[in-house]
C-alpha cells in the first residue's frame, strides 16, 4: 500500500477500502470476524504516525453479490468505477458505484470519458422493487479489540461494553517476579480516556502532538498493529 499524502490520519475504513480497491478484491461473503493488519513493518517503519480505529466498519461496498447504493441518487447501483475513487467532485476517497442513469451522467464529463467501469455483482434472486429512500441494507461490523506493539511484546485494548469509555488495557508483561527464572505478571486496567480520543475529529487528531496524548491512548492511536472486528448478526450463525 502506498501512502496517500493528502490524508493526515487515516481511518481503518479508509485503509480497508484502499487495500481492496488497489488489489481489486471483494469479500465472497460477509465475515463474522475480521482481523485487519496495519500498514507497518515492525516498530521502526510505519506508513502513518497515527491511525484512527473506526468503531464501526461498513463493508457493504466490499461484498460480492450484495445490493449497493448509488453514490449519487441512493438507488440500486449497477456499475462500479475504480477510476472515480479519488475524484474530488464525487465524495473523494470513497468507493464509487452508480445506478444506470447516474453512471451515464457521471461519465459524460470530459475527464471521465475514458474511465473503465464494471457491472456490480448482484444476487440472482434480487426482488424487483424501488430501492431508493435508504432501503438498501448495510453490512456493518463493530470494533472489539486492538492489538498493539511498541517494543518487544504485544498489548491489547478490548471493548467490554456499549459505553464510549468501556475500554480495558491488557499487558501480559506489566510486571515481573524474580530474575531469569521468574515469571511475568499480567495486568488488566480500565482506560476510559480512550473513548474521549475516539470522539475527536480526524483534523484534531492530526494536529495533536502524540506526546500530549494521555494515558494508554497514545499506544492505541500510534502503535496499532491489528484491529479486530465482529459482526453482531453474522457471529450468531458462524
Amino acid at each position: 500500500m502506498e501512502k496517500n499524502e493528502k490524508v493526515g490520519v487515516p481511518t481503518i475504513q479508509q485503509l480497508l477500502e484502499w487495500s481492496f480497491i488497489n488489489s481489486n478484491l471483494k469479500f465472497a461473503e460477509a465475515p463474522s470476524c475480521l482481523i485487519i493488519q496495519m500498514p507497518r513493518f515492525g516498530k521502526d517503519f510505519k506508513l502513518f504516525k497515527k491511525i484512527f480505529p473506526s468503531l464501526e466498519l461498513n463493508i457493504t461496498d466490499l461484498l460480492e453479490d450484495t445490493p449497493r447504493q448509488c453514490r449519487i441518487c441512493g438507488g440500486l447501483a449497477m456499475y462500479e468505477c475504480r477510476e472515480c475513487y479519488d475524484d474530488p467532485d464525487i465524495s473523494a476517497g470513497k468507493i464509487k458505484q452508480f445506478c444506470k442513469t447516474c453512471n451515464a451522467q457521471v461519465h459524460l464529463h470530459p475527464k471521465r470519458l475514458n474511465h473503465k467501469y464494471n457491472p456490480v455483482s448482484l444476487p440472482k434472486d434480487l426482488p424487483d422493487r424501488d430501492w431508493r429512500h435508504g432501503c438498501i441494507p448495510c453490512q456493518k461490523m463493530e470494533l472489539f479489540a486492538v492489538l498493539c506493539i511498541e517494543t518487544s511484546h504485544y498489548v491489547a485494548f478490548v471493548k467490554y461494553g456499549k459505553d464510549d469509555s468501556a475500554w480495558l488495557f491488557f499487558d501480559s508483561m506489566a510486571d515481573r517476579d524474580g530474575g531469569q527464572n521468574g515469571f511475568n505478571i499480567p495486568q488488566v486496567t480500565p482506560c476510559p480516556e480512550v473513548g474521549e480520543y475516539l470522539k475527536m475529529s480526524l483534523d484534531d487528531l492530526h494536529s495533536l502532538d502524540s506526546r500530549r496524548i494521555q494515558g494508554c491512548a497514545r499506544r492505541l492511536l500510534c502503535d496499532a498493529y491489528m484491529c479486530m472486528y465482529q459482526s453482531p448478526t453474522m457471529s450468531l450463525y458462524k
